[in-house]
């Protein structure tokens, strides 16, 4: 046998042994995520928060036994591997219909609110960690911008913990928004256009956008749908400031490594959303990788909240929902305010 036949051997040998080791784990969390996906139909309830939660039910299986190893590669990378086909989903030649002067309104806002978080943390007592992820979270894309932040943020014994409430906050804004602000924007009189970009301007999730737009009507729910893609598209450029701005002046995390001056999860976003804007990506392949990616954040959120523990989060305390309430408000108040005066 030769030298390489031997190398490509024991890979493959690897693999293999890995895959049995994390099987038992990825299944119950791919099981978490079918669960919730199922009562998301039927309830009319966001399928991310319904996964953290049966996730954190769950919560012993990451404690002991043979599903502990495939819990934490699905948390994990699973997580990564959805949040990098989220580039799937963006394109040039949507964004470019908007109009240059609503783009920069958007990006704006993006940028505007992680500073007022940043900023507005010190008065809660909350240090720069805690205040990326939830501005980072509120500003671009919810639960999957939480999961890419915390990626690049050095870990400590209150990661995880910081993760869900993130998720679980921006969840529960976000679907009281979608039922909140249709019915603000008729208040205000809101042309369908101003509508869709305050809808997608300023509700975390995707799929709440998509609810909240096409309940005002079928232009409303194409503009907010259009605008949110652009906020999803800020997540590659945030991320890769801030892995610079950690990796040169944050304090070295526990285990003493820096993170990667771009994740590999992040270059996979951006060379998904530069073919599928050169459509070099048919359409049956960029639908599948897009729902392939809503299902892969769905097993990892479940995995997460199998991580959890429920005690830990109900610690964190008033002054971090104060936070988050305040972060959301902000970027809602900074997008309608934009919107009168530009159109």
């Amino acid at each position: 046998m030769t030298s390489l036949e031997n190398k490509s051997s024991q890979l493959f040998a690897r693999m293999t042994q890995q895959t049995r080791i994390n099987f038992p784990g990825v299944i119950v969390a791919i099981m978490v995520a079918i669960a919730a996906k199922f009562l998301s139909e039927h309830y009319a309830t966001p399928a991310m928060l319904l996964a953290l939660l049966l996730g954190i039910a769950l919560s012993f299986l990451s404690e002991d036994g043979k599903t502990v190893a495939g819990i934490g590669f699905s948390a994990r990378t699973l997580l990564r591997t959805g949040v990098a086909l989220l580039g799937v989903r963006i394109s040039i030649d949507l964004m470019s219909g908007l109009g240059s002067e609503l783009i920069l309104l958007v990006i704006a806002g993006v940028i505007a609110t992680i500073a007022f978080g940043l900023l507005t943390a010190r008065i809660f007592g909350h240090k720069w960690r805690f205040a990326f992820l939830t501005a980072g979270s509120v500003a671009i894309c919810g639960a999957s911008a939480a999961m890419a932040i915390i990626a690049i943020l050095p870990r400590d014994e209150r990661s995880e913990e910081r993760l869900i409430f993130t998720v679980m906050g921006v969840t529960v804004l976000s679907t009281i928004a979608m039922i909140a602000y249709p019915v603000l924007s008729n208040y205000l009189e809101l042309t369908e256009l101003q509508a869709g970009v305050f809808l997608g301007g300023t509700i975390h999730d995707v799929a709440q956008v998509v609810g909240a737009g096409f309940s005002i009507s079928e232009q409303t729910g194409d503009t907010a749908t259009l605008v949110k893609l652009i906020r999803v598209a800020m997540l590659a450029p945030v991320v890769l400031i801030a892995s610079l701005l950690i990796r040169n002046f944050a304090e070295l995390p526990e285990d003493g490594k820096r993170p990667p001056i771009l994740p590999t999860f992040v270059i996979g976003f951006l060379v998904l959303a530069a073919l599928n804007s050169a459509h070099l990506i048919p359409t049956a392949v960029a639908d599948f990788l897009s729902q392939s990616s809503r299902w892969l954040l769905l097993v990892a959120i479940a995995a997460v909240g199998m991580k959890t523990n429920l005690k830990q989060i109900l610690s964190v305390g008033g002054a971090a929902i104060a936070l988050i309430i305040l972060e959301t408000v902000f970027i809602a108040g900074f997008i309608l305010a934009g919107i009168k005066i530009l159109t």
